[in-house]
């Protein structure tokens, strides 16, 4: 059953202010003369113009740009991908140089149609970044790759910074709103990262607008926390197009203020919460300085 309510107005403090200044421009030009694809771009993320314009950070999405699963939340098409370019990771890693980037995210379309649903290409990414830049921080996105263990084993052991893995909303609603992907599943990945590399940080995310009640929300903090992951994201669903699910409810600043402060008293490590946040947004803030330094 598709979660169905009437058109809601956009409040004032989901209005964004365009920046489309020389860096954004020029990033923009970079990533299409090196046939990259980002998800900022693909998944239309509000924070793009302040992410490209201001900060010069960009969340890069590997193993092409159509995704073999059909989420009701999400933008990126839908299909049968034709893309497998081991050329990709250098040509990241290319771009992660020329931007002079502190910290990148590295995130890619759900790949099913592969046996290792793309940790390969994932992994050599990750290696490629280490050479070319090796005090950028490294943070992976990956789907679940099928709850595969040796798909998650074959990207842990590139020793990315933090593995970010979504359970993107709570559990009652997870079936409607994702596809393929598993509430209890996703929980199992993000332990089982954990156990692989326990210095290795894991973060996920909620989206909130769905319909979901606030103590269903404590409830998926208290998963995460139960599984180890350390890091949390806490956004406001916005749809896509009519197409996609409509927006339940807009959750006010001061309600994200309020779940921001009990995810922390939970016990984890750091939690961005705002109606404008996304899984990647100001990931750079998130990584430890020191272990990168010592990579020297």
């Amino acid at each position: 059953m598709v979660i169905k309510t009437e058109n809601l107005r956009k409040p004032e403090w989901l209005k964004i202010k365009l920046n489309t200044n020389e860096n954004y421009t020029n990033l923009k030009k970079m990533m299409r003369e090196k046939q990259l694809h980002t998800v900022c771009e693909e998944a239309k993320c509000p924070n793009i113009h302040e992410c490209w314009a201001i900060r010069r950070t960009a969340t890069f999405m590997i193993l092409g740009s159509i995704c073999t699963r059909a989420c009701r939340f999400c933008a990126v098409t839908t299909g049968v991908p034709t893309e497998l370019d081991w050329r990709e990771p250098e040509r990241v890693a290319d771009s992660v140089v020329q931007m002079n980037l502190k910290h990148v995210v590295i995130t890619a379309v759900a790949r099913d149609d592969l046996k290792d649903g793309g940790a390969g290409v994932f992994a050599e990414t990750v290696r490629a970044i280490r050479r070319k830049s090796p005090f950028t921080s490294i943070e992976v996105l990956p789907s679940d790759m099928g709850g595969i263990y040796e798909n998650l084993k074959t990207l842990m052991d590139a020793r990315p910074d933090i593995l970010n893995h979504n359970i993107e909303t709570v559990r009652r609603l997870s079936d409607q709103v994702r596809a393929r992907a598993k509430y209890e599943r996703s929980l199992e990945f993000l332990r089982r990262a954990k156990e692989m590399h326990p210095d290795i940080p894991t973060k996920s995310s909620i989206m909130i607008g769905l319909g979901e009640e606030k103590e269903e929300i404590i409830e998926a903090m208290d998963d995460l926390r139960a599984n180890q992951v350390n890091i949390l994201t806490i956004g406001q669903y916005l749809q896509p197009s009519k197409k996609h699910l409509s927006v339940v409810k807009y959750w006010t600043p001061a309600e994200f203020n309020e779940l921001k402060e009990i995810a922390l008293s939970k016990g984890f490590d750091h939690c961005e919460s705002g109606p404008l946040v996304r899984s990647s947004y100001h990931a750079d803030e998130q990584v430890n300085p020191e272990k990168i330094q010592s990579r020297g």
